[in-house]
């Protein structure tokens, strides 16, 4: 099979890469963490939902919003890929691939300042587990009861979690026994808002490994030792050959996973719980060379490396980890002993 991504995922991507190269950069990612000023990634956000980032997957003209752009799952990878290598601490794989779209089937009202970007969405399927930008959503949607349901936040109470990556300002989040908009029930609808959420994040990974790539890759070019560059021996190279490896391993696996989920192809789940795998791999390798490549530098919080790799360890976690969704994969191919340890969500 052949895949290719089309003209109009392409521009979505690129517009989104224009903003990001021009207003997100290291100093807004270490503005999400705490106390830092937040107000430079709000206006990010903003202008990414200027150009239709927010409303990727959301139906066009919902509710007269212009801001729907009709797209499916074969959008997210390029996009999210985007996003990822940015770093911009923002619940783009809440928003995009799960929140935004549920609120326009459901008709909420909050959708117009969601796909504006003046508010901002937040969701989690897991439940009584730590929201991740829970801390300072605006609006929130967690399971409660019969399904997944958004509240406001002065309707829920908040409770800071500490984070590995303290720009996801994770939070738990305790909902009150009534109230809330529904807005997904039964396994059969969560399965497919949980795949999204996996498929995205996986993205994300991708892209986050491709940026420690880069930023390596760049310094072991410039650092000198014996009077040569440090990318220059071997043990070096093929360090970096490897992780590289690993991302191109990944991507066409996340690229599969979307594709399979816009043509409702019957091995959607596994696809879906292969590229999280890929994905995940491939960040911690690409983390994990990239702090050894930088010697001890690479371990301070003074230089941007931290940054990047942090988020590609909360995420690696996050909507399943690598154990997680190789257990399901393993059980569909019938391997014996492998049953009883993959989530609800992914075995669906």
């Amino acid at each position: 099979m052949r895949f290719a991504v089309t003209e109009r995922d392409t521009a979505l991507a690129e517009a989104a890469g224009e903003v990001l190269a021009k207003q997100a950069g290291a100093e807004q990612i270490r503005a999400g963490w705490p106390g830092g000023r937040t107000e430079s990634v709000d206006a990010v956000w903003r202008t990414l939902a200027g150009v239709g980032v927010t409303g990727a997957l959301v139906p066009e003209n919902t509710d007269g919003n212009d801001l729907g752009l009709g797209l499916d799952e074969n959008a997210l990878p390029p996009l999210l890929e985007t996003l990822g290598r940015s770093g911009l601490p923002v619940p783009a794989a809440e928003t995009v691939a799960v929140g935004a779209p549920l609120l326009a089937a459901a008709g909420a009202p909050q959708l117009p300042s969601v796909l504006r970007g003046s508010a901002l969405l937040t969701v989690s399927l897991a439940p009584d587990a730590p929201v991740p930008f829970a801390a300072r959503a605006d609006l929130i949607a967690v399971p409660h009861g019969d399904g997944l349901r958004l509240y406001p936040r002065d309707e829920v109470e908040t409770e800071p979690v500490g984070s590995v990556d303290g720009s996801r300002l994770l939070a738990r989040v305790h909902a009150p026994a009534g109230g809330g908009l529904l807005l997904a029930e039964g396994p059969d609808e969560l399965a497919v808002v949980y795949r999204r959420g996996v498929l995205a994040t996986a993205a994300l990974l991708v892209g986050l490994a491709g940026r420690m790539l880069e930023l390596t890759v760049a310094h072991v070019r410039e650092r000198h030792q014996f009077g040569v560059p440090v990318g220059s021996f071997q043990a070096v190279k093929h360090a970096l050959a490897d992780v590289e490896l690993a991302v191109r391993f990944a991507r066409p696996a996340v690229l599969a996973a979307g594709w399979a989920q816009a043509a409702g192809d019957p091995e959607t789940a596994v696809r879906t719980s292969m590229a999280k795998v890929l994905a995940s791999e491939a960040a911690r390798k690409a983390a994990r060379t990239a702090i050894q490549c930088h010697g001890a530098m690479g371990y301070t919080t003074e230089y941007d490396l931290h940054l990047y790799a942090k988020r590609a360890w909360a995420l690696a976690a996050d909507w399943g980890g690598p154990t997680e969704h190789r257990e399901f994969i393993a059980r569909r191919l019938g391997i014996a002993g492998a049953a009883g340890i993959a989530s609800e969500g992914a075995d669906t």
